[in-house]
């Protein structure tokens, strides 16, 4: 599986699961993607303790400690080696989760509704059709679980907003972009905040119409080190780790 599957595992599990998971969760498991793929895709690989905290912003180590912890019992890592404290690194690999991808979150995207008039949200007579997805064919007349485009975009702004800390404003523009999307992009922007979010700094988080209308799900990001001057402007010899879009 690819980053993107992964992604989309996690979410489905998370969609699943809203008493479990917690944001300390995606941001652990999506920073052990990266770095896992950095080191080219290793079946099991040293995750430092240290750099996991300062990537993600956790200051608390008991914190970290029971989210990753977490994350072997839910069964998205495996716990090789555990560290001995705080200052050495676990020894981790990422679980082969290949179960099946149209579970609640997908179906959520795939049930949409054909009844959204652009200026007035009424309703118009929908079209009786059928969508196949994975080998299973859902009939959008008799399926009783029935998402509209307004409700899939709901979830992605509820969700995009948390994940980006972002204030929300622009929504009516961001709605007519989010109905020009396929889809599978509208999956892929849902699945894609999180990561977006933390593979940029704060300030350059755009707002959700802008993220819609140039399609950043499709951006790759990469971990790099962001380099530390001492006030005399020479550059630390030990700076940590930041992040950037590439």
């Amino acid at each position: 599986m690819n980053s993107y599957d992964l992604s989309r595992v996690f979410w489905n599990w998370a969609f699943e699961n809203p008493d479990k998971v917690k944001p300390i969760h995606s941001a652990i498991y999506f920073f052990a993607i990266e770095h896992c793929n950095r080191l080219g895709w290793k079946s099991k690989f040293g995750f430092p303790t240290t750099m996991v905290m300062e990537a993600i912003g956790v200051k608390s180590y008991n914190t970290y400690l029971g989210g990753l912890l977490d994350l072997d019992k839910f069964g998205f890592i495996e716990m090789i080696e555990k560290s001995k404290n705080q200052y050495s690194a676990n020894i981790i690999a990422l679980s082969k989760n290949d179960k099946a991808l149209d579970n609640a979150l997908d179906k959520a995207f795939i049930k949409h509704d054909t009844k959204q008039s652009e200026s007035t949200g009424q309703s118009i007579d929908s079209i009786d059709k059928q969508i196949t997805i994975n080998k299973e064919t859902i009939n959008n007349d008799t399926d009783k679980t029935h998402y509209s485009v307004t409700e899939t975009f709901d979830m992605f702004w509820e969700h995009y907003h948390t994940t980006t800390q972002k204030k929300k404003e622009s929504k009516e523009p961001a709605f007519k972009q989010w109905k020009k999307l396929s889809l599978e992009e509208r999956r892929k922007a849902y699945v894609m905040a999180t990561p977006y979010s933390k593979t940029n700094e704060e300030k350059y988080l755009v707002k959700a119409r802008t993220y819609l209308s140039d399609k950043r799900f499709n951006d790759e990001f990469e971990l790099i080190k962001k380099k530390e001057y001492d006030r005399y402007g020479n550059e630390k010899l030990d700076f940590g780790t930041g992040i950037v879009k590439v």
